[in-house]
């Protein structure tokens, strides 16, 4: 039994070497000229690797860092860049998850990073497909008037979910959207044809996605109101 204890010691101590054997020593860390949000770490007096200030607040000179460490850091580093390039992104125009996705994706972050960013983002309520899906038809209907039929198809080319879709549409009054598209277009011009106008108008209106209905309730107000006020097409 005291040869077995005596083994036990040894192979702990042993363990506890090689561990100090494979640790590596902080010899300078060196904040990087071009990106002052990075840091470069040297290990040994050789340069190892670089990590995002953030990561790197808690590294000192002369501190010891072990191979399991340097990976924890250098995992940390890659979700710290995953995450900025993603507050880069959305600083530029509110994207979807899916989009935001695919971004991520093109640069070669790995799956488990991105999904791990998009849940910091959703945590911080900066990434929210209804929200998404209600800016996104309140901007075209303030701005480019379309149908529903259209709006649902963009916002699904985005990767939106209909469970988020279909609330951002609900009481969308597509006839007055219709009317404010084909007014914006067209009030302007001078027509003499009701044919030619009508031609135009529908084109016009069912490329923004309207329907039938919609359009000729559109057409037929905006022509009373460019010609006589009780003419309606024929």
């Amino acid at each position: 039994m005291a040869c077995n204890g005596q083994v036990h010691v040894w192979l702990r101590f042993r363990a506890v070497s090689i561990v100090g054997e494979l640790e590596r020593k902080i010899t300078a860390l060196q904040v990087q000229k071009r990106n002052p949000n990075r840091v470069n770490v040297y290990l040994d007096g050789e340069f190892a690797f670089g990590l995002a200030r953030i990561v790197a607040a808690w590294l000192q000179i002369d501190q010891r860092l072990s191979p399991g460490k340097i990976a924890d850091l250098q995992a940390q580093d890659s979700g710290e860049v995953a995450l900025q390039r993603a507050l880069n992104l959305l600083s530029y125009r509110p994207r979807s998850e899916s989009e935001l996705s695919e971004a991520l994706r093109k640069h070669e972050i790995s799956p488990e990073i991105i999904q791990s960013t998009l849940a910091r983002l959703r945590e911080n309520h900066l990434l929210d497909d209804p929200v998404f899906a209600r800016k996104w038809v309140e901007n075209r209907t303030e701005f480019r008037p379309r149908g529903a039929r259209l709006l649902r198809l963009e916002l699904r080319r985005k990767g939106v979910r209909e469970e988020h879709i279909a609330p951002a549409l609900a009481g969308l009054d597509e006839t007055s959207l219709a009317y404010q598209a084909a007014a914006k277009k067209f009030s302007r011009q001078h027509f003499s044809d009701p044919a030619e106008f009508r031609k135009k108008v529908y084109s016009f209106l069912a490329r923004r996605g309207f329907q039938y209905d919609q359009i000729r309730a559109a057409a037929d107000q905006l022509w009373r109101e460019l010609t006589n006020p009780t003419e309606e097409l024929r």
